[in-house]
């Protein structure tokens, strides 16, 4: 691909989260101008007051889109539209939306960026390798189990480092408007088989334990997530881990010319930073 030297700032909204972090960190290295989109960042931005869009986006040439909690949420699609189009007409020209695989719902968030005027590319993902041991999965791993409404379905982890490498490809590169990228890991494993390479990799029994929705749900109640937040969370779990997602694709190979990173090797390297240890 030709890096495209002409860009100015980049606008990494999520610049705290899991990919948003590891965009911001790249395109650094490049010697690339970012803007952080936080509530912490100067100036800040915030989702939920569309004052703080306008002055996020002022002077801004290219952006990452991360929504939260979830593009599938009801009423994201609508919020990504209106961000789009005030992003366009700030000179923006060009979009890289995180959207997620297998969630019907983040359709219509990806029509919303397609339909905005800029240069896009859509990055989907399902589940990150890092929800191990940066998110919600990191206290559960401490404990020794990790239980949640999946059954005994497969999931193609993928690694937020594969995420953040195709990102940044799409975000200084020519090649990649147009394109919709569906990133996995090089294979399947089952949440038991995933809690089996992370005992390897920290040496210690790490188990998964199959609950209902109905549990789950009151689970992450009780880790403090808002109710109506929980009830969403849970009912999109239950939809993308039904099995849609047991599938391979290969788009990381297609944007970047390499295969994915493996979970042992996340689980290897996590391990190695002490985040498991006890």
């Amino acid at each position: 691909m030709t890096e495209n030297t002409t860009q100015n700032t980049t606008l990494v909204i999520g610049s705290t989260g899991k990919t948003g972090r590891r965009v911001a960190a790249r395109l650094r290295a490049r010697g690339l101008a970012v803007r952080e989109g936080s509530r912490s960042a100067n100036p800040p931005f915030d989702w939920n007051d569309r004052a703080t869009w306008e002055p996020a986006l002022r002077g801004v040439d290219a952006a990452y889109v991360t929504y939260q909690p979830d593009l599938a949420f009801p009423g994201a699609a609508e919020t990504v539209r209106d961000l789009a189009a005030q992003a366009v007409a700030a000179g923006v020209r060009r979009l890289v939306l995180l959207s997620g695989r297998g969630e019907e719902g983040a359709l219509l968030g990806e029509e919303a960026v397609r339909e905005s005027g800029a240069e896009w590319t859509i990055v989907r993902c399902s589940w990150f390798c890092q929800n191990f041991d940066e998110s919600h999965l990191l206290e559960p791993v401490l404990a020794g189990t990790i239980a949640l409404p999946a059954g005994d379905v497969a999931e193609p982890f993928v690694d937020a480092e594969d995420i953040a490498d195709v990102v940044v490809a799409a975000l200084t590169e020519a090649g990649h408007g147009g394109r919709v990228y569906e990133l996995t890991g090089p294979r399947l494993l089952t949440f038991a088989e995933a809690a089996a390479e992370i005992s390897k990799a920290c040496g210690r029994e790490v188990r998964y334990l199959p609950v209902s929705a109905a549990d789950y749900e009151s689970t992450l109640v009780e880790y403090g997530v808002p109710a109506a937040e929980a009830a969403e969370l849970t009912g999109l779990f239950t939809t993308v881990l039904d099995g849609r997602n047991a599938h391979l694709s290969d788009g990381v190979r297609r944007a970047l010319g390499r295969g994915p990173r493996d979970f042992s090797d996340y689980a290897r390297d996590a391990a190695a930073t002490g985040v498991w240890n006890v």
